[in-house]
């Protein structure tokens, strides 16, 4: 079922409904990206980043180690000790 309707101008444009802009977290200026996924389209508000861009500027190409919840924390426990040590 349908959450809101638009009406498109003969400019091309369409106005967003409230509920929609409230959902969405937009206002002004906000960039939405609309995506072909089978045979619908989906309009969602852009990111800066995807997670998928974070992890290819961290790794480039390569998959990461899987690690455990525990290595991950030790590892931001020294990464926080030796950031504060030099403060």
């Amino acid at each position: 079922m349908a959450i809101a309707r638009s009406k498109l101008t003969a400019q091309g444009q369409i106005s967003v409904p409230v509920d929609v802009r409230k959902k969405l977290g937009i206002g002004p200026g906000s960039v939405l990206e609309w995506e072909e996924e089978g045979n619908k389209i989906v309009v969602r508000r852009a990111g800066r980043f995807s997670s998928e861009d974070i992890h290819r500027a961290l790794f480039g190409a390569q998959t990461p180690t899987t690690r455990s919840i525990g290595e991950l924390k030790e590892g931001i426990r020294r990464y926080a000790r030796k950031r504060y040590a030099r403060g």
